[in-house]
């Protein structure tokens, strides 16, 4: 599932989904846009996971979850929980961090 949030309620969909991949960005940042198109290619390959966009400007709750202060930034939830996080450009990095938490 791919969605990008359109409230700061990113709690209730870690609550509500077994495993979230986030990705925190702003319609500002270049590198937000670039890797865009790579997240939502993992969210086709991984149906087992929630893959949510989150306007990390417009959203400060939902980026407390992760303490984003760089973007973009990829956060991974289980089961409530924060897992792991990545601040990066590069789609390996993103790949290996999504792997990591739906691999489980």
């Amino acid at each position: 599932m791919f969605k990008e949030l359109e409230q700061d309620i990113l709690q209730e969909e870690v609550n509500d989904n077994e495993t979230v991949v986030v990705q925190y960005a702003a319609s500002w940042c270049g590198n937000c846009r670039l890797m865009k198109p790579k997240f939502k290619k993992l969210a086709r390959e991984n149906e087992a996971a929630s893959f949510i966009i989150v306007d990390a400007e417009k959203f400060p709750e939902s980026r407390k979850l992760a303490n984003v202060n760089n973007l973009p930034t990829f956060a991974t939830f289980r089961n409530g929980k924060f897992v792991n996080q990545v601040q990066t450009n590069k789609f390996e990095s993103l790949k290996e961090l999504v792997d990591e938490v739906t691999n489980n």
